[in-house]
């Protein structure tokens, strides 16, 4: 069998085993009888980690119906706990809408891929298509398998009329994230059942969410401003969301999330849906009068992008469902335990940055960047990334992309002196690359002009390349793949380099592979060449950076280590671009970086401090010119990676917190370990706040019968508060029961724009 896509595999699914609360089930029906004498519906109960998902392993349909019908799904939410099969039952009595005979024409339950076939009136869940004739399902079989711990549910369906075959997984992984996965598999033999090649238009993961949702939350933004979440009303009928960069884009909607009222940070029942793909996306809901309500997201692809032949088979990207009870911080908490719970998942301290980009630009001097090492390893740096400029005519951003070869008119010795020179001072050796991207003015451009993906016989003109003039690369083609891992592989051993900053600059615009959209075949590519080189070269870490935040999802990650969250390093936009990052991802999968003073995408200016505390609460570094910083600064910046060091086992285990506040210009972010004992909240304002009595900050996630220590952590640099300082404050520390502080909270001053303190509470 020939797979066009491989989606996640679960490793751990086991011969079935039959149970009072599960059925193996060939739902294949037996005419008009079967149906007749209303057999009743085996269910299946999947539990894990306070979530339920009730499965309907069989749907009666009407009459006169001759074919097999997908499960259905009751309930996915909160956790039901141990149900005996006799009160399942009942609890599918209790959700049902309708018995015979007073039936309305319409599927009030939707199947795990609904169709029109199914009375459905929304977005189907799947189109096929043979010769541009859509394809009308007609299951002669379906086969459902429970694993053995109950938290994973396998569909196997035959349609023998159309030659195909379904494979689907419904699970409940770490944290109670519930995956979605389809494949669907062309089954047909040339010889004895002839038909035209399958025609895959879309194929989406959806799960149904109660009637009472009324607000729907997505994510927008632009080039450093990532991120940005904007909440409405939940719109009517079957709307779509899609994203169509060849790359996530600094606009994609990340999660589509479902709530009851708007959502808030502490409380409230969500629903949210995440597609863990780095290209075109389509995310969906269905909001219908007569039947249940969905979200869901698939693979946007291209027309003729997938055609199965015979044997070959597509399976979609992995959809990562989480509902929360507790708002905003519940969802957040289920999706960092799945990534932490993740086998490859980064399990080591991780380390403080420093990223030469804004502290050299193109202007490699091997001099000055070996002092900068000293300077680094001084004030506490455990990781040097040379960034962009290092290789074969690479003065600006319109030329040598592609040709990775140090450049030996700027590094006439090379780059493994500087690599031995950082690894002396103890640091790791980090090296900027961008392996899907290629210049024009490039020697690989003139030796392999075929290698350029882009639509034949059209090479866009350099009025309409986006981003430094700059092209994409097929590396689904076997030649270019060959000829970028050489390069890789070859470096990383050469010089030594323990981290790639993995960049990805401009949209794929008409990508077109071996006569076919390209986009899907050019993702798969990435995956595997991420995942070849690492597994060539045991404990090399890469970050995903795509001009920014345009790709950080859960399929990257799959292969990379952390993600960069924006190329905006002006803590302002900082304090949300990561906020709503950590929404889905754990704080240490999200690099965030203290910048210049003043900020290069913004031109705003802001206290160090501030700078400081914003990059704490995330995978921290330096992304800045530290050889410019008075003897002061070094001191405050050697300070504060200590404090970092010192701290980053709680932000980057714990549990994350955020405060419902009322004023607008602040912001609150805390990590609470997972045994309580301690915690770090950073307060910060983002403009003027609208009362100089600002409100009480509430500490959550506290044992409320413990008490804490709080200390205000100085060693960002002190900075003033305004005109009034809470008596807290000025002892440098309180202690208070974890009630009082998650009930009452503590008095702050009144901050001024773009001001933050940081708290670090122990348990007493």
């Amino acid at each position: 069998m020939c797979v066009k896509h491989f989606g996640r595999t679960r490793a751990d699914q086991t011969p079935f085993r039959k149970g009072p609360m599960t059925d193996l089930v060939d739902t294949q029906l037996r005419g008009d009888d079967a149906a007749a004498r209303l057999p009743s519906a085996p269910l299946v109960h999947l539990r894990r980690d306070g979530v339920s998902v009730v499965v309907e392993t069989r749907s009666v349909p009407a009459a006169a119906a001759r074919y097999a019908t997908l499960p259905t799904i009751l309930h996915w939410g909160a956790d039901l706990g141990p149900v005996d099969a006799d009160a399942l039952r009942d609890v599918a009595a209790a959700l049902s809408r309708q018995t015979r005979p007073g039936t309305l024409d319409a599927a009030w339950q939707a199947s795990i891929l609904p169709v029109e076939g199914d009375m459905w009136a929304g977005r189907p869940g799947i189109l096929l298509r043979r010769e541009g004739v859509p394809v009308h399902l007609r299951w002669s079989s379906v086969a459902c398998t429970p694993s053995a711990d109950e938290s994973a549910l396998t569909v196997v369906a035959e349609d023998a009329t159309n030659a195909l075959r379904l494979t689907s997984t419904i699970a409940i992984e770490a944290g109670g994230v519930v995956t979605v996965d389809h494949g669907i598999e062309h089954t047909a033999d040339d010889a004895s059942l002839p038909l035209a090649d399958l025609e895959v238009d879309w194929l989406e993961a959806t799960l149904p969410t109660p009637k009472a949702v009324d607000h729907l939350t997505t994510f927008a933004g632009r080039w450093t401003r990532e991120k940005v979440p904007t909440t409405s009303l939940m719109p009517r009928g079957s709307t779509v969301r899609q994203t169509r960069r060849g790359r996530g884009g600094h606009d994609a909607p990340t999660l589509y999330l479902a709530s009851i009222d708007t959502p808030r940070d502490r409380s409230g029942e969500l629903w949210a849906v995440h597609l863990g793909w780095s290209a075109d996306c389509t995310y969906r809901n269905d909001r219908l009068p007569d039947s249940v309500d969905l979200i869901g997201a698939g693979e946007l692809l291209r027309a003729g992008e997938i055609r199965l032949m015979p044997g070959e088979a597509y399976a979609s990207p992995t959809a990562y469902f989480a509902w929360s009870g507790t708002g905003l911080d519940g969802l957040s908490e289920r999706f960092h335990r799945f990534e932490r719970a993740r086998p490859d998942h980064p399990n080591t301290p991780r380390p403080l940055v420093l990223n030469t980009w804004e502290a050299v630009y193109f202007r490699h001097d091997p001099v000055f960047l070996h002092d900068l090492a000293g300077l680094a390893a001084e004030v506490g740096v455990e990781r040097f990334v040379l960034d962009d400029g290092w290789f074969l005519g690479r003065r600006d951003d319109t030329s040598g992309l592609g040709d990775w070869y140090v450049d030996p008119s700027v590094w006439p010795d090379g780059l493994a002196p500087l690599a031995d020179h950082v690894h002396a001072l103890g640091m790791e050796f980090g090296l900027w690359f961008e392996p899907e991207m290629i210049n024009l003015d490039s020697e690989l451009a003139v030796r392999h002009p075929e290698w350029l993906l882009h639509a034949p016989g059209h090479v866009p003109s350099p009025e309409h390349l986006s981003w430094r003039s700059q092209h994409v690369l097929d590396i689904a083609r076997d030649d270019a793949y060959a000829y970028i891992l050489d390069r890789l592989d070859s470096l990383v051993t050469e010089i030594g380099i323990d981290f790639i900053k993995w960049d990805h600059n401009r949209d794929l615009v008409e990508a077109v592979h071996d006569g076919r959209p390209g986009v899907h075949a050019q993702t798969l590519a990435l995956y595997r060449l991420m995942a070849e080189v690492k597994g060539r070269h045991p404990g090399l870490e890469i970050e995903s950076c795509s001009s920014g935040g345009a790709r950080s999802d859960l399929g990257v990650l799959g292969v990379a280590d952390r993600v960069w969250a924006s190329d905006s390093n002006d803590p302002v936009e900082r304090q949300d671009i990561q906020r709503w990052t950590q929404l889905l991802l754990a704080p240490e999968l999200v690099g965030g970086h203290v910048g210049p003073t003043t900020a290069h995408s913004s031109g705003r200016t802001t206290a160090l401090s501030y700078r400081l505390a914003t990059s704490l609460m995330g995978s921290a570094g330096f992304e800045w010119n530290i050889a410019e910083c008075t003897p002061e600064e070094r001191v405050v910046i050697a300070r504060w990676a200590a404090l970092y060091k010192e701290l980053r086992h709680v932000i980057h285990t714990g549990t994350a917190v955020h405060a419902d506040v009322r004023d607008p210009a602040l912001r609150v972010v805390g990590a609470v370990g997972q045994n309580r004992s301690e915690a770090v909240f950073t307060i910060a304002s983002v403009a003027t706040l609208e009362d100089s009595l600002p409100e009480r900050i509430r500490l959550h996630g506290l044992d409320p019968q413990a008490s804490y220590r709080v200390r205000l952590r100085n060693e960002i640099g002190a900075s003033r508060h305004g005109f009034a300082t809470p008596g807290w404050m000025s002892a440098d520390e309180v202690t208070l029961p974890g009630s009082v502080l998650g009930s009452v909270g503590l008095q702050i001053p009144p901050l001024w724009p773009a001001q933050a303190l940081v708290l670090h509470l122990t348990r007493v």
